[in-house]
This record gives structure tokens, C-alpha cells and sequence, in this order.
């Protein structure tokens, strides 16, 4: 049995569930053991779960009609991930999400969320708060992506979340930053010379 401590501490963070209410949730999620490039959604599938990352790390992404990559989304431990269009209206999905390093996760179908948010309003508040969080980065992730330039989204990325960056491929990297790997490496090698 993997140790899901970390998950109970998230879970904790949103809101204190009662002992029965955590026994209940717990029994829902399922745990699965993810190899490295193997793919947890793919489009024209519908998404039925919502994963969290208890060890490894995701990527979401789209591909344009030219056959260009852009990463929508990364999941390392303790972070959510799904195609929340697919999961949340039950159609088909758009995205591709693959584990970018040997992973566990734990899983949740729709339909017993759908149980547990009816069945306790501490339940129904946990996914309504994860919920408001997701809404909240993407709505900050379009702000960044409008309003700042290449080298500001880089930094921002950079101060926000350094243990990502540091375990991601700079080509995945450079897709979410919507810039080419030429241009992420010419930023990196630049910020190498002003601390040399």
C-alpha cells in the first residue's frame, strides 16, 4: 500500500474532513503506477478521472493543426491534473496528458465524486475548493500569457515554481512558455552569464 500521507495533508490544507468522510473519500481513489512516456488521457477519449500526482511528474498539452506542441499544464507530487473540460462535462478530450517520469497516482472517477460531492457539504466544499484553485492558475496563466513577455514568463516560472523547472524538458518547458527550446536556451544561457 503506498503511503498516502502527503495526499491526506492536501486534502487537509482545503478543508478538515471527518474521520468517516475521509474513510469514504480515500475509498474512492485508486492507486496506479505510471511508466515514463506512458499517456493517462488522450483525445477523442473521454477523461473519467482526476488524477493526483503522489510521485513522478505529468504534462498536458494540445497539438495544432500544423503539428506544433503547446503544454497547457504540469503536474509534479501533491498537484491535480485532468482535462477539466473532458472530466468535468463527461466529452471527449482534447488533450494528451503523459507522465514525463516513472509515477503512482491516485484516481477518482467522475461518478463517485459526483457521490461524495451529494453526500457531506465538507466534501461537496473540498471539490469545490479545488475547483475555484484550478480556475484561479488558469486565469493567471492567460493574465502571463497576454501581458508578459518571454523573458518575464521564464522568471516567472523560474520564481514560482523552481523544483518544476528544474525536472522538466527544456522542450516541454519552452512549450508552456509559448516560445521555440532556441529561444528558452538563449534566456537560460544569458541568466548564466549575468551571475557569471
Amino acid at each position: 500500500m503506498e503511503n498516502l500521507t502527503s495526499f491526506i495533508e492536501n486534502i487537509n490544507k482545503k478543508v478538515i474532513l471527518l474521520p468517516d468522510e475521509m474513510d469514504a473519500l480515500l475509498s474512492e481513489f485508486k492507486v496506479r503506477k505510471i511508466k515514463k512516456r506512458q499517456f493517462i488521457v488522450q483525445p477523442e477519449f473521454v477523461n473519467k478521472q482526476r488524477t493526483y500526482v503522489l510521485e513522478g511528474a505529468f504534462r498536458s498539452y494540445v497539438v495544432d493543426e500544423k503539428g506544433a506542441e503547446h503544454t497547457i499544464q504540469f503536474a509534479i507530487e501533491d498537484w491535480w491534473i485532468a482535462d477539466y473540460n473532458s472530466y468535468i462535462y463527461q466529452t471527449p478530450a482534447t488533450m494528451f496528458i503523459v507522465a514525463l517520469e516513472d509515477s503512482v497516482i491516485l484516481q477518482i472517477n467522475h461518478e463517485a465524486e459526483q457521490k461524495l460531492k451529494s453526500s457531506t457539504h465538507n466534501l461537496e466544499t473540498l471539490f469545490r475548493l479545488m475547483a475555484e484553485k484550478s480556475a484561479a492558475f488558469f486565469a493567471r496563466r492567460i493574465v502571463t500569457m497576454l501581458t508578459q513577455n518571454a523573458e518575464q514568463r521564464y522568471n516567472d516560472f523560474l520564481e514560482k515554481f523552481p523544483k518544476v523547472a528544474q525536472r522538466l524538458p527544456q522542450y516541454a518547458l519552452a512549450s508552456y512558455l509559448n516560445m521555440t527550446t532556441e529561444f528558452l536556451s538563449k534566456i537560460r544561457n544569458e541568466k548564466v552569464k549575468k551571475k557569471g
